[in-house]
């Protein structure tokens, strides 16, 4: 392929980066949902697993990863794993249905969308960079209950909400004396949270009132990451990895408005930027063993602390109510691995997949009445190889439960994700006779 075709490609890719962003922030304020949660009404909602599908069918690990046949953008640092001259890029999906209870009621959500999208290519000796976007929270829930009085006939309580924080990302790393990588990642973190609540009565005579919240948010963060591998002789080694990304402030806006009937509606605005909000730090660690092509353990623990953001202090993120919401410590702890049995298996193509599995818990980053919102789960996966090189198609599932404790609504989920593995080798010189 000539420098030309090679040239228009990237603008393609470059101006595909530009666009996912703006497709993403109009689909959500048409009502459509990222994610379907009644936990989502709390704070900047549900906040979405980190990685690709490539992670999520190991149980969401990958600090410690090192991988030439994949993007791995838990960790910075882990991006100067790959093959001289390779362009790589992944472009994901996922999927969730939910069933929800609460005693005797029941409810259930399905949803679909376009996951994360990112690049890699090499830059110098040692070094390399990528570019992406992703998501990083959900909203999506619709709640509503009735009941019937003497004094005024049916009356409903709805409550929804929708939107979400997304991330445009770039990172670059390098490799020191082959053991030591070393990256930073900077952020823009954009988006829009839609909340609204609504009570109606049957009877004209009464007047409906409701309330809402929209919030515009966005802000620059940074995320830094190592790893360290270290061999262990015929072909195994064990990489350490941590990554820390920063906790900084909330840029953006916020509407609140309340309607009475038709006879009286009140519009307030106000800036974030004086209310001292930010998003919650984060630390993660992870340890990895790995055994040629073949074999990877992995174990992660992340941490992060959201009890000084200021969430429980602002309108619209404090989910005003009789539920006491307070942000906190959240943690995750992770196991996975993948196997390959034959990367060069010329006969069997199953022998050519790598298969996965994972188990994780969740702790939520904020309480509701003192008690954290947990989540447990289990996850499969498995990659089929397609073309040559190392291009591919990823499955995954995720098997879950949200809600633990018995006074919690329990929400059990089936996910499903789809990573598209793109490989290719850029600028070799081709020989001619």
């Amino acid at each position: 392929m000539n420098m030309f075709a090679r040239m228009k490609r990237i603008s393609w890719i470059a101006a595909l980066l530009l666009l996912v962003p703006v497709w993403s922030v109009n689909a959500q304020t048409d009502g459509t949902y990222g994610g379907f949660s009644p936990y989502s009404v709390f704070g900047v909602g549900n906040l979405h697993q980190a990685g690709t599908a490539w992670n999520r069918s190991m149980g969401g690990v990958g600090i410690a990863a090192r991988n030439n046949r994949f993007v791995n953008i838990m960790n910075p640092a882990s991006v100067t794993a790959r093959d001289s001259l390779s362009f790589m890029s992944d472009f994901g999906l996922n999927g969730r249905i939910s069933v929800f209870q609460d005693g005797a009621k029941k409810g259930a959500n399905t949803v679909f969308n376009i996951d994360d999208f990112v690049i890699s290519f090499p830059m110098w000796r040692h070094t390399a960079f990528m570019a992406g976007i992703k998501p990083i929270s959900d909203v999506g829930y619709k709640i509503s209950t009735s009941e019937i009085t003497l004094e005024s006939g049916k009356q409903t309580f709805m409550s929804s909400g929708n939107g979400g924080i997304y991330q445009v990302f770039a990172a670059a790393a390098v490799t020191l004396w082959d053991r030591l990588s070393l990256g930073a990642q900077f952020n823009y973190n954009f988006g829009n949270i839609n909340k609204t609540a609504s009570f109606i009565y049957e009877d004209t005579s009464n007047r409906s009132f409701s309330s809402g919240d929209s919030l515009q948010v966005n802000n620059f963060s940074a995320k830094f990451g190592l790893q360290y591998a270290q061999p262990l002789g015929r072909g195994s080694s064990l990489v350490l990895g941590a990554t820390y990304q920063l906790s900084t402030r909330i840029n953006g806006y916020t509407i609140h408005y309340r309607e009475l009937g038709s006879y009286y509606r009140e519009r307030e605005s106000a800036t974030l930027n004086e209310s001292g909000l930010k998003l919650g730090d984060e630390l993660g660690v992870g340890l990895a063993y790995k055994y040629a092509d073949k074999l990877m353990v992995e174990f992660d623990y992340i941490r992060s602390n959201w009890s000084g953001t200021g969430l429980d202090l602002v309108p619209g993120f404090s989910n005003e109510g009789d539920v006491a919401f307070a942000p906190s410590v959240g943690q995750r702890f992770g196991l996975g691995f993948e196997y390959t049995p034959n990367r060069s298996d010329i006969r069997y193509f199953f022998r050519r997949c790598t298969y996965r599995a994972g188990t994780y818990f969740e702790q939520s980053y904020y309480t509701v009445g003192g008690s954290h919102v947990n989540a447990a789960g289990v996850t499969l996966g498995i990659t089929l190889p397609v073309f040559r090189w190392y291009n591919g198609l990823t499955l995954g599932v995720d098997f879950g439960r949200r809600g633990l404790a018995a006074n919690q609504v329990k929400e059990t989920y089936f996910g499903f994700n789809i990573g598209f593995n793109v490989f290719d080798i850029w600028f070799q010189k081709r020989p001619y006779e």
